[in-house]
């Protein structure tokens, strides 16, 4: 211990540590930066010296290793697919716990993917650069409450346009996100989720990164810095800046699968050091079980498999310094060695859940995979957030003005207490609901209200992938073309509807990036292989949609402004619901809401909130205060810059709200 290879400066020495039950045995490869082909030493691992356990090991000289800068592995053991054992001796294997990877110019996924030899084609793990440790001075992990503000982005596609304002050198990479604090600091969020950003492969159409390679390393591409392992130093001085600047970073993992794909996918790395430990397979052990719709599914029931999550999820919080996870289709973490689901105590969340490790880190789960929905289930306590794909779809239906929703925004707006109860046994928190109604899954914002239907042609898949149930109204117009004035200023009042909900809601709220500016993909909601103009942020649209960027600011601004409504506790007593003039209207053609939020238990003003997504004014009338007492600081309906602002005294009791619009009134 420990797995990979560390330098050990006691003995001025390398440890090289690779688990595999099933190999017969492993030479360890080291290569010069002049020839990746062709290794400068290698190091045959035999039984019984070099194992201990199902751990291969070997501890070499300094001298002996630094005569390289790279290093990999052959692994042999038996071919037997009725086993499930896919050893082929041939393969160069990249370690599992490289913390930084390298790709040769002649690197092949296709030499990969065939049996032979891919000497020279392989990707190299960079073996550990010695030296002055990271200066990480004083760094401090911010850590926010009531004020949380998630913003999912891509770290190429947030600064890889010309127009980002980023120098050419650093654009699409972590020291483009640098030069960007500054607008995430005026745009007000204080959490950045970035898509995943673990290895994959460059040659694999594959651009959100949902299909890594290794679970330690940063995707070196992402880096402006191009020496050999300098994208690990380039992702902390990331870190540490937006440490600076009070913006926690979360990283959006994906330990549910790997880029070794199918049965005929690449043999990179873990299906040639043991696969029936790595995978799961089908009865027939010839093939893999498909619960992640990408190939294949890690085996998490697996000790060794957990381990590997933990010893990756300590890693970039200790070394990184990261503040949390989202765990991609988490749901696969409830899966036993045949594949069944195991909801009492499924062993790698129990794992994560106790580590202390992790005990002020956020965990977010998306409670689903291809197979399960177990949102509100399965991931235990307070540690736990979730994705509401629920609160998603709801209030996508209410905003477009389906029938039948008064309930569901009810519920959704209170923080979703029928999917995180607070009872006497279990008591969950509605912080632990992450509300969102766009992420990189599905429509962006403006998408959302400018498509009825995906327009997905471009990603090779005759229009048959991404979902079709995506609750998307084009406001009249199928997307920009031809669309006239009056569908153009509905779906600028839409968008900011639905800001407006996600803002005043219970819960953890988060947005896409770029949609405060109301960037498009064109109507394509699954662009996952589109590396291009189509999903790079398009910062012309700032200056163009300044008004509804102004909107998300001040919205956001007075979220955070006003405690009672990020709570860490359901209001109960302090919410009193009502309809436009009595008691709230749930029958099944009602499109309008009220409610008034008491804010004195947290030391907050009252707020009245008026919801109308009929497509006709209507006549609100306040059920509480004295007339004269409210004044507006939020209405939809208006034109920038008298949509959001400085409070405006309302006379009389009544308020007029325009078709489609959210009001938003403090005592």
């Amino acid at each position: 211990m420990p797995l990979g290879a560390v330098y050990i400066p006691a003995e001025r020495a390398y440890n090289f540590a690779l688990y595999s039950k099933n190999a017969t045995a492993v030479t360890l490869l080291l290569y010069s930066e002049a020839d990746p082909a062709t290794p400068v030493d290698t190091y045959s691992m035999r039984l019984p010296g070099n194992k201990t356990g199902r751990i291969w090991h070997c501890r070499l000289p300094a001298e002996r290793v630094e005569r390289a800068k790279y290093y990999a592995y052959r692994v042999e053991g038996p071919f037997d697919l009725a086993e499930g054992h896919r050893f082929d001796p041939e393969k160069i294997l990249l370690d599992p716990y490289a913390d930084a990877v390298w790709f040769p110019p002649a690197h092949s996924r296709a030499a990969a993917s065939r049996p032979g030899s891919n000497a020279g084609r392989a990707p190299l793990g960079v073996i550990e650069i010695r030296g002055a440790p990271f200066d990480w001075g004083n760094d401090r992990r911010p850590r926010h409450g009531h004020d949380t503000i998630i913003y999912e982005m891509h770290v190429k596609g947030f600064t890889a346009r010309a127009n980002s304002g980023v120098a050419p050198d650093r654009r699409g990479t972590y020291a483009g996100v640098i030069e960007k604090i500054p607008y995430l600091k005026e745009l007000g969020v204080t959490v950045v989720e970035l898509l995943p950003v673990f290895q994959f492969d460059p040659q694999e159409r594959n651009y959100w990164g949902y299909m890594p390679l290794n679970f330690f390393s940063p995707h070196h591409s992402y880096s402006a810095n191009r020496e050999p392992g300098g994208q690990l130093d380039e992702f902390r001085q990331m870190v540490k800046a937006l440490h600076e600047a009070g913006i926690e970073v979360v990283l959006d993992v994906v330990y549910n699968h790997t880029g070794e794909n199918d049965e005929n996918g690449p043999n990179y790395s873990f299906r040639g050091i043991d696969n029936t430990s790595y995978y799961l397979l089908e009865p027939d052990r010839a093939r893999y079980r498909n619960d992640a719709g990408t190939g294949n599914v890690l085996h998490c029931a697996n000790r060794y498999v957990r381990k590997m999550i933990v010893d990756s999820m300590r890693f970039w919080v200790e070394k990184m310094h990261v503040d949390g996870f989202r765990f991609d289709l988490a749901s696969i973490f409830t899966r036993n060695s045949d594949g069944s689901v195991n909801l009492d105590d499924p062993p790698v969340i129990s794992q994560i859940t106790s580590d202390p490790a992790f005990e002020n880190v956020r965990l977010i789960a998306e409670a689903w995979d291809i197979a399960q929905y177990q949102l509100g289930r399965s991931f235990p306590g307070y540690t736990w957030l979730q994705w509401n794909g629920r609160f998603r779809d709801e209030i996508r239906r209410f905003v477009k003005s389906d029938d039948g929703m008064i309930g569901a925004l009810m519920a959704r707006l209170y923080g979703s207490d029928d999917l995180f109860p607070d009872t006497r046994t279990e008591s969950y928190r509605p912080f632990q609901s992450v509300n969102y109604v766009c992420s990189h899954d599905g429509f962006c914002l403006y998408d959302l209200v400018s498509y009825n239907t995906k327009h997905n042609l471009a990603n090779g898949h005759d229009n048959n992938d991404g979902a079709n149930d995506n609750y998307s109204w084009n406001c009249g117009v199928e997307g920009d073309d031809n669309a006239p004035s009056e569908v153009l200023a509905l779906r600028r009042r839409q968008v900011k509807n639905f800001c407006a909900l996600l803002m005043l809601a219970n819960g953890t709220p988060m947005f896409v990036a770029g949609d405060e500016f109301l960037n498009t993909q064109g109507g394509n909601n699954n662009p996952y292989n589109q590396d291009n103009e189509t999903t790079w942020l398009n910062w012309d649209l700032l200056g163009r949609n300044a008004g509804v960027f102004r909107f998300f600011r001040n919205m956001i601004a007075f979220r955070k402004a006003h405690p009672s409504l990020g709570r860490s506790t359901f209001w109960r007593g302090d919410i009193e619901w009502y309809g436009a003039s009595g008691p709230p209207d749930l029958s099944y053609s009602s499109h309008s809401l009220a409610y008034l939020l008491r804010g004195g238990p947290v030391g907050d003003q009252d707020i009245y909130v008026m919801i109308n997504a009929w497509w006709q004014p209507l006549e609100f009338e306040f059920q509480q205060g004295l007339a004269g007492e409210w004044r507006r600081v939020v209405d939809t309906g208006l034109e920038s810059p008298e949509d959001i602002g400085d409070p405006v005294p309302v006379a009389g009791r009544k308020y007029a709200l325009g078709p489609r619009s959210v009001a938003v009134f403090v005592r």
